[in-house]
């Protein structure tokens, strides 16, 4: 079991500290839920009357909130990071593999950094390059040619096309597929001819893909994910799509294809985003939003309509189809009215 002091946590957040600085700390919880042992946070002042009876052992908290609390702390100004940081210090996640399990295949031409660690049944395919301290979950593929950087987990499960480029530090979760064929065809007369993907999927640094989610290669150039972007459980990113760096992409959501989302935006969950657009960097749109046009300014943007009683829902519903004749009615009207003037 990983401890820490509250003095050793405080250096590896930078915070200040209020009351016994030798006290251990061995795990995280809510305020309501803790006990000894265990570090709180307080990030969300709402919460400030579970603050009073909390049993935790020290709560990371605010300055402005630490008036009034004489209990042991962690003083710094966003304990919701300062949560994330100590959470990944006392991490007890297992590995994704340890060692090379006897059934693994391994093609003769691939190159393994130090360290690596595949699990059973995990396939290696040819040319397959796999940097220092990659770990590979049970029942793995990795296809021809890809590449996959230091400290990359796979969980089990994963299938990697060929030609993927996957950068340093990312984790991919079960079922997650990468470099799938895009969605390509041509009709003729009726029949659908398929377009061969040639192109490939770039990943870059520290990217987490959530599990059962599908990034498709391009068709031609490449599909990108650039550095830092967090892709929720069974997103789909279509083929020669690019997304920036730090952008977040909640559940059950998807890209179309040839999409350019930029840096830091933030997608809600069950969201669609039409093929041959581009969304402005630091923009938000929120869950079950439906875009359809360019947005070049950032900002937060919505489209879902809220939940109702079914039969409102209904008579709502035949009304919008009536907008149109309505708006065409008043125009009629307006015509007819004296102008002010």
């Amino acid at each position: 079991m990983k401890s820490y002091t509250i003095k050793e946590l405080a250096l590896e957040l930078g915070a200040d500290i209020q009351g016994d600085e030798t006290l251990v700390i061995t795990s995280v919880a809510t305020l309501e839920n803790a006990g000894a042992g265990q570090l709180s946070f307080l990030a969300n002042s709402k919460y400030r009357a579970q603050l009073e009876s909390t049993q935790a052992s020290a709560v990371l908290i605010s300055p402005k909130e630490l008036d009034g609390f004489s209990g042991n702390a962690i003083v710094l100004n966003d304990p919701y990071v300062g949560f994330a940081r100590v959470s990944q210090l006392l991490d007890t996640t297992p590995k994704a593999a340890k060692g090379i399990h006897p059934s693994a295949v391994i093609h003769p031409t691939a190159k393994l950094g130090e360290g690596v660690a595949l699990g059973a049944n995990v396939v290696i395919a040819e040319n397959v390059i796999l940097g220092e301290q990659v770990q590979i979950g049970a029942g793995s593929v990795v296809g021809q040619d890809s590449i996959l950087g230091s400290g990359t987990r796979l969980w089990a499960n994963v299938t990697i096309y060929h030609d993927v480029h996957l950068g340093q530090d990312c984790i991919i979760h079960s079922g997650a597929v990468i470099g799938s064929d895009g969605f390509g065809y041509a009709n003729e007369r009726g029949q659908w001819i398929k377009i061969p993907q040639t192109g490939g999927v770039r990943v870059g640094d520290r990217v987490e893909i959530g599990a059962s989610t599908t990034v498709d290669r391009g068709a031609i150039e490449h599909t990108e994910i650039h550095d830092g972007v967090i892709l929720d459980n069974q997103v789909q990113i279509a083929h020669n799509d690019i997304i920036g760096e730090n952008t977040a992409i909640a559940g059950n959501s998807t890209v179309a294809g040839s999409t350019r989302i930029g840096k830091y935006c933030i997608i809600g969950g069950n969201s669609a985003v039409a093929g041959h657009l581009s969304v402005a960097d630091g923009t938000h749109i929120s869950g079950a939003t439906n875009v359809t046009s360019i947005i070049r300014k950032p900002g937060v943007y919505s489209s879902a309509t809220i939940a109702m009683d079914n039969k409102l829902w209904r008579r709502n519903t035949v009304r919008f189809r009536q907008l149109d004749e309505l708006f065409q009615r008043v125009k009629k009207l307006e015509k007819n009215v004296p102008s002010e003037d």
